[in-house]
């Protein structure tokens, strides 16, 4: 199929280099040349792991490349993807700015095609956002008729940054709303080949799915981390704790591993955009209200378990390490980071800190800066002469690290671990203090 792609961010690269890779002819557009130059060459303004060799694979094979141009891609394809940001506004509702766009350039040049088209929203948006664009501006805007000369579509994306390409690619479920049946048929060519179920419902249903699943994992890992604080005043480890709960298979151990926090483009956002919600139609949801309460916080455990290792209230003056700055591994994504709450924490209590991170430096540069924050190169740089590390990003370069790292270039070791990387045990064994998110022992 000829499929358009509008929006070269996390979803729609990966959405555009994905359908390509399956033989699809594909048209990515965005507003900024850079990224297309970039994305003509083969090269991803992005990072998301083995996404370059993917891109620059069909890029040189002739399925995709990316225009400014919308008119000339939407003119030249079959089905149309919106995969546009929708950002948080400051009461915790979603901008849909850039959707409605996107939505107008589109309807733009289906006033001049006498073709039938599809147009799949992938963003993600509230219910009953996808039909009232639908109606409000594609149908007003084109002089067309929905359905009869062109498709609406939602097909929500259920991606985890760091392993996107191979959520697309080998995804549990596909799930396709759409204004009929045939609208539906033809978003479902586009999957041809893939191995899932897929899962056909309206419009609502589908943006409805994306909310409640990301709301249901965000409750989750809220409510392992709360167990987790509590297991710290039983004097248990939550790590046993959550193995034994996650046996039971009506629960599973996915999302039950107790940390900092989430964070990132999906999670605190839809939470947070789907209880503003509620809380409009008069129907709040305590439940994510509690999800989002318990996020927020859990940072600031990491202060709390630095003072108890280092047994003292004041910090100020004293020099952290930081590993770790992106939300999570494998991915140079900064929103919504945890690290942004603790730094600013701690840089609120008077510490230095000398923070790293394989990926995400120089995006975490833009996010904040200040003169006692010093952006490390690399690790060894980053735990050298402080009073303490605390490791809040699980990448896989500090797991690896061991205790003779930390007593080879620290003078005296205190590790707190935010991500329960590390093994305690035989960091204790080597003589480190080591304090872990809950660790109750």
């Amino acid at each position: 199929m000829n499929i358009a792609v509008i929006g070269t961010g996390y979803v729609g690269l990966v959405t555009g280099t994905c359908f390509a890779s399956k033989g699809h002819k594909v048209t990515c557009v965005d507003v900024i040349p850079e990224k297309v130059e970039k994305i003509n060459k083969g090269i991803p303004p992005i990072y998301e792991k083995d996404l370059d060799r993917m891109l620059k694979e069909v890029v040189e094979e002739g399925y995709l490349k990316a225009t400014l141009d919308l008119s000339e891609a939407v003119a030249n394809s079959e089905i149309i993807y919106i995969c546009v940001g929708t950002p948080s506004l400051p009461d915790g509702s979603m901008d849909y700015t850039y959707v409605r766009e996107a939505a107008k350039g589109i309807a733009q040049e289906l006033k001049k095609s006498e073709e039938f088209k599809v147009i799949v929203v992938k963003s993600t948006c509230v219910p009953g956002t996808t039909d009232e664009i639908g109606k409000t501006i594609i149908e007003k805007e084109s002089g067309k008729k929905l359905n009869i000369d062109f498709g609406l579509g939602m097909n929500p994306e259920f991606l985890r940054e760091g392993v996107a390409i191979n959520d697309f690619l080998y995804p549990d479920r596909i799930v396709i709303g759409g204004s009929n049946r045939e609208t539906q048929n033809t978003i479902a060519k586009c999957y041809e080949g893939f191995d899932a179920p897929i899962l056909f419902t309206d419009n609502t249903a589908a943006e409805m799915i994306k909310y409640a699943s990301n709301s249901f994992l965000a409750m989750k890992i809220s409510f392992i981390n709360e167990m987790a604080n509590l297991a710290e005043k039983f004097g248990v480890d939550i790590v046993d704790v959550a193995k034994g709960v996650g046996m039971d298979h009506r629960i599973s151990d996915k999302f039950l591993r107790a940390g900092a926090g989430f964070g990132g483009s999906c999670f605190p956002k839809d939470v947070s955009a789907l209880y503003v919600k509620s809380k409009e139609l008069k129907q709040p949801s305590m439940l994510l209200e509690a999800t989002l309460a318990v996020n927020k916080k859990q940072p600031l455990r990491l202060v709390d378990l630095l003072k108890k290792g280092l047994e003292t209230e004041e910090i100020k003056g004293k020099t952290i390490g930081l590993l770790g700055l992106a939300f999570k591994p494998d991915t140079d994504d900064m929103r919504e980071a945890p690290s942004l709450i603790l730094i600013n924490k701690l840089l609120e209590e008077g510490a230095t800190i000398k923070a790293t991170d394989p990926i995400a430096l120089e995006n975490a540069k833009k996010e904040i800066t200040h003169e006692k924050l010093i952006y490390c190169e690399n690790v060894e740089d980053a735990v050298k002469e402080t009073d303490a590390v605390i490791l809040i990003t699980e990448w896989k370069e500090f797991r690896d690290l061991n205790a003779e790292f930390f007593i080879e270039n620290m003078e005296n070791p205190i590790i707190i671990d935010g991500r329960r990387a590390f093994d305690y045990r035989q960091f204790r064994e080597k003589g480190i203090k080591i304090l872990a998110i809950g660790l109750g022992k």
